[in-house]
């Protein structure tokens, strides 16, 4: 492991130092500052024919933590670096990934071709909103999923297999919902939502259950203004479940985010460290769990040319993945 060097941008020292942590291993040195002017400037340590992982999730602020990441890796090959690994817990403008309209960009696509172009040999992200932009990048991409994190969490709590129903907060996250169902047990129900306009969704019907005095756990990949989610929960509640838990790989908690959780008839939030909370966002509904370990083990079989897909097991084959 001598040649691994790991750094970390801004965005979240915390998760890059659990994952040094678990790999046994000190932070890179690398000193990144904000001139008066706006613009980053970075120093990185001694990476000359080592194998470099940057970990910085593009979350919010995203244009600043994306600037920061392509400043980092152009650092890093010019040091003449023998690999740089882009790690990217959450990965910014992923809901941009196709045109929806007339004369819009595909974001997501362009965010690839900038870390490409910067330099990245590979790209490490998990839970991405479209699966498919993997195929945005020209280089290798390593896709994980906090799938076995959140699993773990519920089956922890003990809640008997016959008293769950998985609740799929919209017609896209049904496949999340079966893979969940299938490792934890429990019925199937779906949130048909309708969107009423660009800004404002509605949820309709509850097809599936029963679930009138079950525990209903509703997976997603992301909570950004939680509105979606918080009127999911409204609906099910109206339905009759005793217990509504909430589950989702990235709290983005934008906007009014957490208001609306706290007002909402949901018992719990549960969340990953991909991205930072920051402390106005804390609410003790939210339980937040750490998936360093996780992203420590595949930074690991990167290194030794080992496989990524063996993390998961039976937890990916469940999930149809």
């Amino acid at each position: 492991m001598h040649e691994l060097k790991i750094f970390s941008g801004r965005a979240n020292e915390e998760l890059s130092r659990r994952i040094c942590d678990f790999l046994h291993l000190d932070l890179g040195d690398c000193a990144l500052e904000t001139f008066p002017d706006g613009e980053f400037h970075c120093k990185i340590g001694d990476v000359r024919g080592r194998d470099v992982y940057l970990v910085q999730p593009t979350c919010p602020p995203v244009n600043d933590n994306l600037m920061e990441l392509l400043i980092m890796i152009d650092a890093c090959k010019r040091a003449s670096a023998e690999r740089v690994t882009a790690v990217i817990p959450y990965y910014g403008y992923a809901r941009q990934d196709r045109k929806d309209a007339g004369r819009v960009p595909i974001t997501a696509k362009l965010v690839a071709n900038l870390i490409t172009r910067a330099g990245a040999d590979r790209v490490l992200c998990m839970d991405l909103h479209a699966a498919q932009i993997q195929g945005f990048f020209d280089v290798p991409v390593d896709h994980l999923y906090a799938g076995p994190v959140l699993n773990q969490h519920f089956l922890n709590m003990g809640f008997p297999a016959d008293e769950l129903v998985i609740v799929s907060p919209d017609e896209g996250s049904i496949k999340r919902a079966v893979g969940h169902a299938k490792r934890l047990g429990g019925s199937i129900a779906i949130i048909d939502k309708r969107r009423k306009s660009a800004t404002a969704v509605e949820q309709a019907n509850l097809i599936g259950g029963p679930i009138e005095g079950k525990v209903a756990l509703m997976f997603d990949d992301m909570i950004s203004t939680a509105g979606s989610i918080c009127g999911a929960a409204e609906l099910v509640e109206k339905c009759g479940a005793r217990e509504i838990h909430v589950a989702a790989t990235h709290g983005v908690f934008a906007g009014k985010a957490v208001e609306r959780l706290q007002n909402a008839p949901i018992d719990s939030v549960v969340i990953t460290d991909s991205i930072p909370l920051l402390p106005e966002n804390k609410l003790d509904k939210i339980k937040r769990l750490s998936v360093a370990n996780l992203l420590g083990e595949a930074i690991k079989r990167i290194h030794h040319h080992q496989s990524i897909s063996a993390i998961f097991g039976e937890e990916r084959e469940a999930a149809g993945r």
